[in-house]
């Protein structure tokens, strides 16, 4: 049987926690606090499912009324907390990482999904698999909260045939190879050449990836596609060092999907602070 999100974020704990907190242990007395989580900047919020189930699991009793996917702003509360001490300070520093990371790629994400829709209101930005080992799960659904695409999972999810697997098997047998191999699962091709995306869309894939190619070489191909009859029978995705400096230009050539490791790779965490309230003695 699989892990629950439960036992991810308790695993995620005991790597701060091997043997307690001590700290707390051996100064903090037994009484119950309130505490308030406060945001320290503006964005959006994501991780908010995770950081009750991880308070909750320990008695402590969360409320606030944001959820995943709130706009919040500087200094604003966002859960407030009530239960020991020691069971709200041993959460405390985990909650805050989730937290952080999770709401920083959702921010980031819902920024960069703003500039596609200024560009071309039917394009999405997508996430890859560039993400912290051991914490997909949640860089993946933080992209969603975030208005993005979470692409795929993980290798099991679905077939992309990458300029690797190209260097060992021609561009038209892999195709033919992965829907032998799989009639169900959508095939997705890198290229790096409007000849290869046509050959590509001819061969019968369902998805072709235009790999670090200008925007104007994305309009070229996107051309060539059009002239040869199949650009409506594909999905179209660029990739490759694009930012959000070129994002607009990109988004505007006419493309579906544009799928940046930046959402999740080089994320800026998103600041959070815990603050006790004055003490409940029981």
């Amino acid at each position: 049987m699989g892990m629950t999100v439960l036992d991810e974020l308790l695993d995620f704990l005991k790597e701060d926690t091997p043997a307690g907190d001590v700290t707390s242990e051996a100064v903090i007395p037994d009484i119950t606090c309130t505490a308030a989580i406060r945001a320290e900047q503006d964005g959006t919020l994501a991780g908010i499912e995770e950081a009750t189930l991880l308070f909750t699991h320990f008695g402590v009793a969360v409320t606030g009324g944001k959820r995943d996917g709130d706009k919040v702003t500087r200094n604003e509360s966002v859960l407030t907390l009530s239960g020991t001490a020691k069971n709200i300070l041993l959460v405390e520093r985990t909650a805050l990482n989730i937290l952080g990371r999770m709401s920083g790629i959702a921010t980031r994400t819902a920024d960069m999904a703003a500039i596609v829709r200024h560009g071309n209101p039917s394009c999405r930005v997508a996430g890859t698999r560039k993400t912290c080992p051991g914490f997909r799960r949640f860089d993946k659904k933080a992209v969603q909260i975030g208005g993005g695409d979470p692409h795929r999972m993980n290798l099991s999810d679905g077939i992309l045939i990458k300029d690797n697997h190209l260097a060992i098997v021609p561009l038209e047998e892999a195709i033919r190879k992965a829907r032998a191999h799989s009639a169900y699962k959508k095939i997705e091709v890198e290229v790096e050449s409007a000849k290869d995306a046509v050959l590509a869309a001819r061969a019968g894939a369902d998805i072709i990836m235009l790999d670090n190619m200008m925007p104007v070489q994305v309009q070229e191909t996107l051309a060539a596609l059009r002239q040869n009859g199949v650009r409506d029978q594909v999905v179209i995705e660029i990739s490759g060092g694009i930012d959000e400096e070129t994002l607009r230009d990109y988004a505007a050539c006419g493309v579906d999907v544009i799928s940046m490791g930046s959402l999740t790779h080089s994320v800026r965490n998103f600041s959070f602070s815990l603050e006790i309230r004055p003490l409940i003695t029981r």
